[in-house]
């Protein structure tokens, strides 16, 4: 069979006359004659697996491969489940995205979707849940003969592709097939190593040619040659960073299911505001924290954003406050001064902000709250995937531009924890803190 990237290369007069060649029936289906248009890495793989793995760097084709698994799966399997890692991602990408099940689908293949149920119901029958990764106890008791997780490296909670794999029970041969950017979490690693995964691989760079010419000049661009260009488009599942603050094993350790989590005496949100807003302005890093009554900070949640106003920023993180009962927020107030706290009580008069400013650099400030985690005193309420690549970034010759980013989520977390217990958030007791931690006792 001809091959979509065949065509590619043949000359124009060659692809004028395979189009001419198709009548009006082949011309219709073309767009959805997935083997033609699929590389092999997308296709799913022969052999007796379980699991099937294809990691695929930003644009690979990853949803697209997961939703052409589901198309297929559905004409002989009467429950094919899905799971993304939350409700609004399954809709927006999975379901209703330019490649989602909606999109692949041709008219007369293609699924009713019922939001009210929470369910696709396809044509000969065949029935999708849309569960969410969010929610780990709705997935108790589900049953699966086959299953698409998307961007499991990034679920909040791990347990939920626990309970995901103990309902993949029903049919002749269970099977799921795992869309992900790979992160070196746990979950990742085991995956890897199980006998019975089956791991395709493919980059950003395979499916350029799909790729809008923005993407590739701004984004790809910006990012490659860096280590999270690696990760994040060459899809290489890499390990920790020499001499970074954070290891995934010190944050592995950290981690909490939400049945875990402690009764908490207070709670903050901590702001690292932008310099500048707009498309290509830093992230604004809000991160939610609390502290246990056995004075453990919690992370509890990871709010950052990018390109949004300060009027944006400032309603996210009051929201925030308001929704976790925070006591108060914490601000670094270095880029913009009093305007921060302006800006946050015209959105709410009455709360608490507590104005901060860096007098060391970030690395410093981050060193003993890095501390705190070698003693295990701190915990994550879930996995933040992006707070945590950032964290395992933190070297002492951190470079932004080398690396891609700013480390505003991890400003955040060193802010938030350092209101919590460390106290005079100025940058010069924290310095002291750490160095009365490491200095050696006396004999």
């Amino acid at each position: 069979m001809l091959h979509a990237s065949s065509l590619a290369s043949a000359t124009a007069s060659e692809r004028e006359d395979f189009v001419a060649e198709l009548d009006g029936d082949e011309a219709v289906a073309l767009p959805y004659l997935w083997e033609f248009w699929a590389r092999p890495e997308q296709l799913l793989p022969p052999g007796d697996w379980v699991y099937w793995l294809p990691l695929g760097g930003r644009g690979f084709g990853k949803t697209r491969t997961g939703a052409e698994a589901v198309r297929r799966w559905v004409k002989t399997n009467a429950y094919v489940n899905i799971i993304g890692a939350t409700m609004d991602d399954m809709r927006d990408a999975m379901i209703e995205g330019e490649s989602g099940l909606l999109a692949v689908c041709p008219p007369h293949e293609r699924p009713r979707y019922v939001a009210a149920r929470n369910c696709l119901e396809w044509p000969n029958g065949a029935r999708s849940l849309l569960l969410s990764a969010e929610a780990p106890e709705r997935l108790r008791g589900k049953q699966h003969m086959k299953l698409w997780c998307d961007e499991l490296a990034a679920w909040r909670y791990p347990e939920a592709f626990d309970q995901a794999v103990l309902g993949l029970r029903l049919g002749r041969q269970p099977q799921a097939v795992v869309t992900t950017t790979p992160r070196p979490t746990k979950i990742m690693r085991e995956l890897l190593a199980n006998p019975l995964t089956v791991t395709t691989r493919g980059s950003t760079y395979d499916n350029i040619a799909n790729l809008a010419p923005g993407f590739v000049k701004k984004i790809i661009r910006k990012y490659e040659g860096s280590r999270l260009g690696r990760q994040e488009l060459d899809a290489e599942l890499l390990l920790d960073t020499p001499g970074a603050l954070w290891t995934r094993a010190l944050i592995e350790a950290a981690y909490l299911g939400r049945e875990e989590a402690p009764q908490l005496t207070r709670i903050v949100v901590a702001i690292d505001p932008p310099a500048t807003s707009g498309d290509n302005a830093d992230e604004c890093g809000v991160i939610v924290a609390g502290l246990s009554e056995d004075g453990c900070p919690c992370i509890l949640a990871d709010l950052a954003s990018q390109g949004e106003t300060p009027l944006g920023w400032a309603t996210r993180a009051v929201e925030a406050a308001r929704k976790f009962g925070a006591d108060a927020i914490v601000a670094e107030v270095n880029n913009g001064g009093d305007m921060v706290e302006t800006i946050i009580r015209q959105i709410d008069a009455n709360i608490r902000v507590k104005a901060v400013r860096a007098s060391r650099g970030k690395y410093a400030r981050a060193e003993p709250v890095a501390a705190l985690y070698e003693q295990g005193r701190v915990k994550h309420v879930g996995v933040f995937a992006k707070l945590e690549d950032q964290m395992c970034l933190m070297t002492p010759d951190f470079d932004r531009r080398a690396a891609g980013l700013s480390p505003d989520r991890v400003d955040a977390l060193v802010w938030a924890v350092t209101e919590l217990c460390l106290s005079a958030p100025d940058g010069t007791a924290i310095i002291d803190f750490y160095r009365r931690l490491t200095k050696p006792a006396n004999n």
